[in-house]
């Protein structure tokens, strides 16, 4: 072999063993790359292919009104599932699934043919769907128990409650506020199958998250029936959009009831739009139109500019400012403070706020809770709308003072209104009244809280005193009078803006009447709105009634007693009758009483009432300057609070009373 061609052997072995070195460090490279870069990722993604995740929650905690009234629970239901690689014959099994369970055929085919080795056909099925299927016998359908939440008072209180998902995560209210507590456990089971998706290992539960807490609210569910009816019947009457009526109590900011109209069931809230799940009384904002005049008076009265019995000029219903013309809606000539008040002069009140100063007046405004948050335990709250002094324009400030280039929430003109209620607290309010666990353990209570003092409490009781000459018969509101209750309150009529025009419109209005009762001694505030009523859109003609009646029932609901007063209308044959049922039921219950006798009281605290009849309880209240809930009849045995307790002023007081032996 001649030397050229050894050489050439040489050169050839070399270039192949570059290549295969070449070969090898792709090989390596490759290798690295998957078992090492992307080894775990692999291999999560064959487990994928083999293994598989059940998950299953269990019951949400339950929901309670105050009364321990079930609101929402949790009931055990049949879901229907399958995998997809057992069914035979998929489009005729989809068609007598669809006709059994009322569902769409394609949608049914669909999940048939998913992929995956386990598909939902439909979750919470009703028995009845349960045994159609049942007879169906279809090879690779089964079903599983979960747990449905359930709403047993439907539309009432449900803009409060909210609603959970499928999958038992709140959407919406408290079921969404409180989420983390109402979740009950998560069980996780792992699994491996064959190709053909048949389960061949279980691993588990692991268990993911605690017991579920219940929570206890302030609602009470017959008063929320109540408000939800007449506020339905009120909107249908007067053909408004919307409407809301909240009832509180003005002393703890205790919400017990929060209608909304448009009504939705969340039994099925999927029917329903999102628009109609919003709960307006805290998400939906207005002008507060004359209703704002309550709070004017208060900050003149506060700073000392008027007093109710000052005159002043109303101007024969026409008053310049500037380029402008302010009108009322009669031609009233000189009131006193009071009388705007109780007629509801604009002109009037742009005289108290031109006493009051604008800048006092923004000032008591932002005391009062107007723009900024109440603080209340619910999502989506806004804030409304208050600028500053400085930022406003001459006439501006002045139709401040009755209640235009402000918007307020339902919620913040509550509590606005219960802070002259209590005597001058602005609350925070609160819906959740504690929480517990399944044992019935308090985690966590709620308490009433103070924001701050806005008035004094003799501004309070005066400001009361001139709200309470709305509601007579020559005021704006005589609908909103309760029978054998004093009543105190303001109407407001607020023309909203036409979004188009940008100018105030004459036909779009929000009817509104707030107000509480009895108003010597307040133990409800109740706010009540209605959003473009057709035809009379006046306050006091629309909203007033709703008062009216919500808090008739209301007060004898909670038995608050009944407000005695020399003004009543009440004949002379038929107050002698009265006064004489009175002594005969106190003598009845004073016989009873001979054989308890009351063990002696501490000056400045409260009295053992123990063993006492009604009449003398009511007296020694009166006494006393508390307010007093009658729980039962007889003779007392419970009291809160217990007897020694310091004595504050404007306590609310609950005695039961009970036959005695």
């Amino acid at each position: 072999m001649r030397i050229k061609d050894k050489k050439w052997i040489r050169i050839r072995i070399y270039i192949t063993g570059i290549c295969f070195f070449f070969v090898f460090c792709l090989i390596f490279l490759r290798a690295y790359q998957l078992q090492i870069l992307k080894g775990s990722e692999l291999s999560s993604l064959a487990k994928r292919g083999y293994t598989g995740k059940l998950i299953l929650t269990s019951q949400r905690g339950t929901i309670f009104d105050r009364n321990g009234k079930e609101l929402a629970l949790s009931i055990e239901v049949d879901s229907l599932y399958c995998y997809p690689k057992k069914v035979k014959n998929k489009k005729t099994a989809a068609t007598r699934l669809a006709r059994a369970l009322n569902l769409d055929k394609r949608d049914v085919l669909k999940k048939l043919h998913n992929s995956r080795s386990f598909s939902w056909i439909k979750r919470k099925v009703t028995p009845e769907e349960i045994n159609r299927v049942r007879e169906l016998n279809i090879t690779g359908i089964d079903f599983t128990k979960e747990n449905r939440r359930y709403y047993p008072c439907m539309e009432t209180g449900a803009h409060v409650i909210g609603f959970a998902s499928q999958d038992n995560k709140g959407l919406e209210g408290i079921e969404l506020k409180y989420n983390r507590y109402l979740e009950g456990q998560e069980a996780r089971f792992s699994r491996i199958h064959d190709a053909l998706g048949r389960p061949l290992i279980f691993d588990g539960p692991r268990i993911e998250k605690q017991d579920p807490f219940n929570l206890i609210l302030t609602l009470d569910k017959d008063i929320s029936y109540k408000a939800q009816k007449a506020l339905r019947k009120a909107v249908r009457r007067s053909r408004a959009r919307s409407g809301v009526c909240i009832v509180m109590r003005p002393q703890t900011g205790e919400i017990l009831a929060m209608a909304v109209v448009p009504e939705f069931n969340p039994n099925i809230f999927w029917k329903y739009q999102p628009y109609e799940w919003r709960n307006r009384a805290i998400t939906d904002c207005f002008e507060p139109g004359s209703t704002q005049k309550a709070f004017l008076l208060a900050g003149a009265l506060e700073e000392g500019v008027i007093s109710p019995e000052t005159v002043l000029n109303c101007e024969k219903g026409e008053y310049a400012i500037g380029s402008f013309i302010i009108h009322d809606s009669r031609p009233f000539g000189m009131l006193k403070v009071s009388e705007i008040i109780k007629f509801s002069s604009n002109i009037g009140a742009i005289k108290i706020g031109q006493r009051l100063g604008a800048e006092h007046f923004n000032y008591y405004l932002e005391r009062f809770g107007f723009g900024e948050k109440t603080g209340i335990d619910f999502p989506g709250e806004r804030k409304g709308i208050l600028r500053p002094i400085r930022n406003m324009s001459l006439i501006g400030q002045n139709t401040l003072c009755f209640g235009q280039g402000i918007s307020v929430s339902p919620l913040q003109l509550a509590m606005a209104f219960g802070a002259i209620a209590n005597g001058g607290h602005l609350m925070r309010p609160y819906i959740v009244k504690s929480i517990v666990d399944q044992r019935g353990e308090a985690i966590r209570n709620f308490y009433p809280s103070i924001r701050r003092d806005v008035i004094s409490s003799e501004t309070a009781k005066k400001v009361r005193g001139v709200l309470e000459g709305v509601v007579r018969q020559d005021g704006t509101a005589p609908k909103a009078a309760i029978k054998k209750y004093s009543v105190a309150g303001k109407t407001g009529t607020a023309q909203k803006v036409d979004p188009i025009k940008k100018i105030y419109s004459n036909k779009k209005f929000v009817a509104i009447f707030g107000g509480f009762t009895p108003s010597d001694s307040p133990a409800l505030v109740i706010l009540v709105a209605l959003d473009e009523p057709k035809g009379i859109p006046y306050g006091g003609v629309v909203a007033a009634p709703v008062f009216r009646d919500v808090g008739y029932w209301t007060l004898n609901h909670l038995n608050v007693v009944p407000s005695f007063r020399p003004a009543t209308s009440l004949s002379a044959s038929k107050a002698r009758t009265l006064r004489t049922s009175q002594q005969d039921v106190s003598h009845s219950i004073e016989r009873k009483e001979k054989m308890i006798a009351p063990r002696p009281d501490l000056p400045g605290s409260i009295p053992n009432l123990i063993g006492l009849g009604v009449r003398d309880v009511l007296k020694k209240a009166q006494q006393l300057g508390l307010r007093v809930v009658v729980k039962g009849s007889g003779i007392v045995v419970e009291q809160v609070p217990e007897p020694g307790t310091p004595l504050k002023k404007d306590r609310l007081l609950t005695v039961t009373f009970r036959p005695s032996a």
